[in-house]
């Protein structure tokens, strides 16, 4: 499925039809949806086995955790644990420090602000508008049995908007093109007390279900010109703790991950990190709805989220550790179902560009058994490399190298609910047969003619043969990629369809030569 296309069932299961129903962008007014707010709150529908809220107490603005500071909780290796981060747009200086009120100008009600997000702009201890980066930072949590030298495995489990709305922001000096972004001038000495001297730019975008399939979309609107674009919602900062006194800044992404803005890390993928404290202290904040590679004019689709991610050390001599050195793990690496993404990080792009080439070629090499040249023969005929973001000081780039390519010398492994499920690989796809998935669900299936569908608790999924259009729970979704096959009297469905749309996540795990997806159904 294309990267773009929004997580339905997840976006589905927590959001309901009435958000922005009948919204008219032309009005330029936001109208408010008849559903509940996620706010801070642990009200029995946490899908993690901790919850960790976004209060002032668990919270950095503008700066990364240091190995000095207390984590806010421990949590035993393997555990997930939910966040409720906080976008840092409609908080800041440029936009006021009122939350209630900046978004008041579009029509949101003061009950529709999250709670959290305006006691974070009240918060005496304030925040410098130009010395310190703008993220809300949530953590550090400390995971018992990681030390130095290990790795932190993140995987992203769920991610659930908390609001109906977001901001995409233009700053002065920051941005592609500082020098000419904004146009708008910025006055002498600007205050929060006058946000509109900054000269900055921030465009309120609601999200609203569009078209056949009930996709979610970002809505712009300009000189009667309307703009739709789907959601990806993703986490832009997840990291652990440098091995220093100073509190680094939140915007530049580091060799222990921070603010990378890659916009493949949404649900099911799976992030390293190489750990350097005890505890290894991992954070988390700028939750996007969608980000472009690039990022170009300083920040994505800002909106809050309510992240699900589970942490597992993996002790320095562990095969799951991808590997691109000849020692542990030193820097951020990622996969998903469908791509390896080794990372280059650095101030200067093109060397960005250099050292994600160098983690591909190492990759390939000492984790399958390629030779080097032609390793980098392989790269340059059928690995694309994205830029991740320009605009963070420190800039990303980072390869995405097909795992399908490598099919006949690796085995791909499925287990739901620590049932082991037959992976097929047809027509370079992941296929799963639709009555193991029922298996492992426990649940009830049924076929009439060419349709199949699949009850579980209280799902209900149905599925076309030779169609690509799935339904979950009488809402259809469109995909761009894997329709529903039947072989040899087998109905097969899309692995990825178990995620983007029944809502079972599936993260990712490489082992030596064998590739394991593990979903297990939260809730």
């Amino acid at each position: 499925m294309n990267k773009r296309l929004i997580l339905s069932a997840i976006l589905s299961a927590s959001l309901s039809t009435g958000f922005l129903a009948g919204y008219n962008p032309a009005e330029a007014a936001y109208r408010a949806p008849s559903v509940d707010y996620l706010q801070t709150k642990d009200d029995g529908n946490i899908p993690g086995d901790y919850y960790v809220p976004s209060t002032l107490d668990n919270v950095f603005w503008g700066v990364l955790p240091s190995r000095n500071d207390k984590p806010i909780l421990h949590v035993p290796s393997g555990s997930t644990v939910t966040f409720d981060t906080v976008s840092h747009e409609g908080i800041l200086e440029d936009q006021g420090k009122d939350p209630v009120k900046y978004y008041g100008q579009y029509g949101v009600k003061p009950e529709h602000v999250l709670q959290d997000a305006i006691n974070i702009a009240a918060n005496k201890k304030g925040h410098d508008f130009d010395a310190n980066g703008p993220h809300v930072v949530t953590g550090p949590v400390y995971v018992d049995g990681a030390e130095p030298g290990d790795v932190l495995k993140v995987e992203v489990i769920s991610l659930t908007p908390r609001v109906p709305y977001g901001v995409v922001s233009n700053r002065h000096f920051k941005g592609t093109i500082p020098d000419e972004m904004p146009e708008t001038p910025r006055q002498e000495n600007p205050s929060y007390t006058h946000p509109e001297s900054y000269g900055n730019v921030s465009i309120f975008t609601p999200i609203q279900k569009k078209g056949d399939n009930n996709e979610w979309f970002g809505i712009m609107e300009s000189n009667g010109q309307i703009m739709q674009f789907p959601l990806n919602p993703f986490l832009g900062i997840m990291g652990v703790t440098p091995n220093t006194d100073e509190h680094y800044s939140s915007v530049p992404p580091t060799r222990v991950g921070g603010n990378i803005d890659i916009n493949e890390l949404g649900v099911g993928s799976t992030l390293y990190l190489p750990v350097e404290v005890p505890g290894a202290g991992f954070y988390t904040g700028d939750p996007h709805f969608v980000q472009g590679d690039g990022e170009v004019a300083l920040t994505a689709l800002e909106a809050s989220l309510r992240g699900t991610v589970r942490l597992t050390v993996l002790k320095k001599d562990s095969p799951e550790i991808p590997k691109t050195n000849s020692s542990s793990l030193v820097q951020p690496f990622a996969e998903t179902e469908k791509y390896w993404i080794p990372i280059g990080l650095n101030e200067d792009l093109d060397e960005a560009m250099r050292q994600s080439v160098r983690e591909s070629i190492s990759f390939i090499s000492k984790q399958l058994g390629v030779d080097r040249k032609t390793a980098y023969a392989y790269l340059s005929a059928a690995t694309d490399y994205e830029v991740s973001q320009v605009v963070d000081k420190t800039k990303g780039i980072h390869g995405l190298i097909p795992k399908v390519d490598f099919k006949d010398n690796l085995s791909f492994k499925l287990t739901i609910n620590n049932i082991e499920c037959p992976i097929k690989i047809i027509n370079n796809v992941l296929y799963v047969p639709i009555d193991s998935v029922s298996s492992a669900l426990k649940a009830s299936l049924i076929t009439n003619k060419d349709t199949t569908t699949l009850k579980f608790k209280d799902n209900t999924f149905s599925t076309k043969i030779n169609s690509n259009v799935y339904e979950m729970n009488g809402i259809s979704t469109c995909t761009n990629s894997a329709p529903t096959l039947s072989s040899e009297g087998t109905i097969f469905i899309p692995v990825s369809t178990l995620s983007e749309i029944m809502g079972l996540p599936v993260n990712w795990s490489t082992t030596g030569h064998t590739i394991i997806g593990i979903s297990n159904y939260l809730n």
